[in-house]
């Protein structure tokens, strides 16, 4: 059945206690403030609702979700910006605090914030043509979303570091074999898998499961909180030099940035 916090972005199924949550913004699904908000509320109301045991995060269209969609910024102001960013980061801090363990079906690119996203969750399931990129220094950025805390607790720190620093491209068995994604599979099989796993941790007892989930990642959520605080006021930085104004250019136009320490 369907869930009330559905709407026409977002849509909540819940049968056999697995909720499958969905990103209905094909084919890239772009994220901003709406999207994260509507998927912390509807994460909220599954933590209430005692037939979820567990969740299934996924997408339509071609990616998982490629980032932000830079290209609808062009006539905001840096206050409007960091503003909006700000509010974000709220929501983003209230999706890492769900109870319920989340499984995600990452089809395509998880870019920028949407790997950050796709890091919120518990377990990952990819395929071949899985992307996984934290691509803010290429922009002249930094990076968001929690992604300071979240990606070391995942794949280690010196993996971390290199992602973010390179901007390198992660692709599916790769992604499994450090530790960003948990099973490899085909395309057309990746949501299938994912609600397998969920089922399998519905299985369980439920109040062990969210015993031992809060267990495991204590202090994350506060940790998250703390560390986009800090993400924020770097990106605020950063975005008022002209190595940021190449960046997104240089991404625009498809060639390398010309990158001048400035």
């Amino acid at each position: 059945m369907s869930n009330p916090s559905s709407s026409s972005e977002l849509a909540v199924v819940i049968e056999n206690h697995v909720a499958t949550v969905e990103i209905c913004r094909p084919p890239h699904n772009f994220f901003d403030y709406d999207m994260i908000k509507a998927i912390a509320d509807a994460y909220e109301a599954l933590d209430h609702d005692d037939a979820v045991r567990a969740i299934v995060l996924c997408s339509q269209g071609k990616n998982f979700c490629a980032g932000a969609d830079f290209s609808s910024r062009d006539t905001w102001s840096n206050d409007q910006i960091t503003s909006t960013a700000g509010q974000l980061y709220v929501e983003a801090a209230r999706v890492f605090s769900t109870r319920k363990p989340v499984v995600a079906a990452i089809q395509g690119a998880a870019v920028g914030g949407g790997l950050g996203l796709a890091m919120s969750t518990d377990f990952r399931v990819t395929c071949a043509e899985g992307r996984f990129t934290a691509n803010f220094a290429r922009l002249g950025f930094h990076q968001g979303f929690g992604l300071s805390v979240s990606l070391p607790r995942i794949v280690g720190m010196q993996k971390a570091s290199w992602m973010l620093m390179s901007g390198c491209r992660i692709k599916g068995e790769e992604a499994v074999q450090m530790g960003l994604a948990d099973e490899l599979t085909t395309l057309d099989n990746v949501r299938n898998r994912a609600h397998e796993m969920a089922t399998e941790i519905a299985l369980s007892a439920p109040l062990a499961v969210e015993s031992i989930r809060a267990t495991l990642r204590d202090g994350l959520a506060e940790d998250i909180k703390r560390i986009t605080d800090h993400e924020l006021a770097e990106q605020d930085r950063l975005r008022e030099t002209d190595d940021f104004k190449e960046g997104l250019k240089a991404v625009s136009e498809r060639r390398p940035a010309a990158f001048a320490r400035r």
